[in-house]
């Protein structure tokens, strides 16, 4: 039997009794008083891969810190780390091994099979960048590519589009526009004012079947040809990458246009892929390579650092502490950086589609709280919009702050003062606010940590997303649950079924009667024309 289905819960070992009793003790000790022991302090900072992780104003002390590291060992993390790598079959509700790693690996990092297919289409990705922004790959007319629109969702969206929205030089590459709802006003906004001619289409899905993926890629194909009057030049125009082969060339795609996915590479960890194709297109193929590096420096410091001086560890640790002994709810994102606006959004799928999980390897219900909720939003802009909650409502939070050391414009005072609040709101977060009136009175104590990026450059942003998704698979081992499948994603898809069909006119039957009715309110005559 594998052994990670005879895997128990984190309950049951003796340090998360140790850790309850910690908790208990720490709870009635202000932070602030913590950042008193500067051994302390020191071993709550990391730099690793021009990221500088700050922990110190988490309610840990020393003795609190060893023993979340002794449950990591007891869960037997550091021997999932090896075999993360070594490409066991960590997903275990499929049996595939989950080997984003080695999207990013260098030479001989990676399992012979999967390194070898990774740096052939690797190569094909980056020539084919090349040649588009150097114009030796156009269009059907021959005229250079300028647009570019990304059709798919989920993790085939999310990552792209935020490494593309924070990385995207001014006046370089194609300009990117992302489609996933399938709204069908997000299709028409985007298509809005493009030249066929010289637009280019990349439909990114793994089984070529994904319901919005699938109507958007037909209605773009649709948009397509209706003003260009040529099926010929579909092949010049639309790209694939999917595992689907057959499915993408019934679509009409070329199979030269055609880049493959592997079922060893989940959606949410697949930027690193021909996913990541906008990437190398909208900031360069340099930029895409300086990506990957940044992930690469980040795998063999989380393969290879001691628990104890582990950033990936060590962020999955403090989750931990915060969710399960401390009563946090939720993880508050907040990037002080307009280019990372959409992290929160990234992070939202990385984070609880992998670990917001009820059952354990071997399908028994687990025994602790998993994954909480992740939400946020970019500074200074949420300081005017939800921190009132953070400082005086009545839900516990745990948050990480994302500040960037140095500018990309000319703006200096602009800067200061952005970094200025970023400090500033992680300190009013500790330290709170004493007064005689009650309304202005904020308790403070409030666990947070702070990620500085030297500069917002492609290593950099690709070492935070790998930090990330370490972070994800450690919390994922700790609480004994498979990180790497998604089958509460399936249900709400299937049951959308029979009700598109009964939307189009077929009889309501199987149907709750509250579902019954709203089907047959949303159907009524006055509702079926544009």
């Amino acid at each position: 039997m594998n052994d990670l289905v005879r895997g128990s819960g984190p309950e049951r070992q003796p340090a998360w009794k140790k850790l309850t009793e910690l908790a208990a003790r720490l709870a009635r000790r202000p932070v602030a008083e913590l950042l008193d022991d500067q051994e302390r302090n020191q071993a709550l900072r990391i730099d690793v891969a021009g990221l500088s992780l700050d922990f110190t104003k988490q309610r840990l002390n020393h003795e609190a810190l060893t023993t979340l590291t002794t449950l990591a060992r007891q869960q037997q993390l550091p021997a999932r780390i090896e075999q993360l790598f070594a490409g066991a079959a960590l997903n275990t509700s499929e049996n595939r091994p989950a080997l984003h790693t080695a999207l990013r690996a260098g030479p001989g990092d990676a399992p012979e099979h999967a390194g070898r297919v990774v740096a052939e289409t690797l190569a094909r990705l980056q020539r084919f960048a090349a040649d588009v922004l150097a114009g030796r790959r156009c269009g059907s007319s021959g005229r250079a590519f300028t647009d570019l629109v990304h059709i798919g969702i989920g993790g085939s969206h999310l990552g792209p589009e935020l490494v593309v929205d924070a990385l995207q030089a001014r006046g370089r590459g194609l300009r990117c526009h992302f489609v996933a709802n399938v709204d069908g006003d997000v299709l028409t906004r985007e298509l809005s004012g493009l030249d066929p001619e010289t637009t280019l289409f990349v439909v990114v899905s793994k089984s070529f079947a994904t319901l919005e993926t699938r109507e958007n890629a037909l209605a773009a194909r649709s948009w397509f040809l209706e003003r260009t009057a040529s099926t010929d030049a579909l092949a010049e125009h639309f790209v694939a990458v999917t595992a689907n082969v057959a499915a993408a060339g019934e679509f009409g795609i070329a199979e030269p246009m055609i880049y493959p996915l592997w079922d060893w590479v989940g959606g949410r960890f697949s930027l690193w892929s021909a996913v990541g194709m906008p990437i190398a297109l909208a900031a360069g193929p340099e930029a895409f390579a300086g990506l990957l590096e940044g992930a690469r420096h980040m795998d063999q410091h989380f393969r290879h650092a001691p628990l104890l001086e582990n950033a990936p560890a060590l962020l999955a640790l403090t989750g931990i502490w915060n969710f399960n002994f401390l009563g946090a709810g939720t993880l508050a994102v907040l990037p002080y950086a307009s280019r990372l606006r959409l992290l929160p959004d990234y992070l939202q799928q990385l984070e609880m589609e992998s670990n917001g999980k009820s059952v354990q390897h071997d399908g028994s219900p687990v025994g602790v709280h998993s994954m909480g909720i992740v939400w946020g939003g970019e500074g200074t802009n949420g300081q005017h919009a939800f921190h009132q909650l953070l400082h005086q409502g009545t839900r516990s939070f745990a948050a990480d702050f994302i500040v960037i050391a140095h500018r990309d414009h000319d703006l200096e005072d602009h800067h200061r003062w952005l970094l200025a609040n970023a400090l500033a709101q992680s300190q009013a977060m500790m330290a709170g606010q004493d007064s005689n009136d009650a309304h202005r009175r904020v308790s403070g104590d409030k666990a947070t940590t702070t990620i500085v990026m030297e500069r917002l450059e492609p290593s950099t942003l690709g070492a935070l997303l790998a930090l990330y998704e370490h972070k994800v698979f450690c919390q994922g081992v700790i609480w004994n649950i498979n990180s790497f499948d998604q089958w509460g994603v399936e249900v709400g898809k299937r049951l959308a079924l029979p009700i598109h069909a009964q939307l189009a006119g077929a009889q309501t039957v199987n149907q709750d009667a509250s579902t019954r009715y709203l089907v047959e309110h949303l159907r009524s005559p006055d509702r079926t024309g544009p």
